[in-house]
């Protein structure tokens, strides 16, 4: 079976932050409100946001499973529509096990995309793997769809678009009504 077949069997997307919705970069910003502090920064593709929401409203489970604590970024994905943002997750594959148990979900049919070591447990446990272009060789080797775009550039609405396209969802227009 080729990548794009598996697309078509994707009942679920699953996502990384660090390296798949950002680019990597922390920008590093003074506090003024708080005694000294640093303020730690991420951008996040627009395009990859307009992909998560169009999904959530179509009644795809999306979770998000990562290693960092980032706050912002929970936020702007809560705001999506996203109602799966697990943050400071130690375990993602007992987290992954969770997710896909609440929707009794083949892990065969959950569309997973991870771009470094701490994604490299998962990536052996989920069924169709992804990654962006600029993930690490390890996660690369595993990958069954390598998107050619690199992490926080739109690899998200890469595989989004992709599977809504195969399984003959993909909208052009804006006006969807949530499931």
């Amino acid at each position: 079976m080729n990548s794009l077949e598996l697309f078509k069997q994707v009942k679920a997307f699953v996502f990384d932050i660090d390296g798949v919705m950002t680019d990597n970069s922390v920008v590093l910003l003074p506090d003024f409100n708080i005694d000294g502090k640093i303020v730690m920064a991420r951008t996040m593709s627009v395009r990859d946001g307009y992909a998560i929401q169009l999904a959530v409203k179509l009644g795809y489970p999306v979770a998000v499973i990562s290693g960092g604590k980032d706050t912002g970024a929970g936020k702007r994905l809560h705001g999506l529509g996203v109602k799966h943002v697990f943050m400071d997750v130690k375990d993602k594959v007992a987290c992954f096990e969770a997710f896909i148990k609440d929707y009794n979900l083949d892990p065969a049919s959950v569309l997973f995309m991870g771009d470094d070591i701490p994604d490299y447990q998962l990536m052996l446990v989920a069924g169709i793997k992804t990654c962006p272009a600029d993930a690490c060789n390890e996660i690369k080797a595993l990958a069954a769809y390598l998107s050619p775009i690199k992490g926080g550039h739109g690899c998200v609405r890469d595989v989004i678009e992709k599977t809504l396209k195969l399984q003959n969802n993909w909208p052009l227009t804006t006006d969807i009504q949530a499931k």
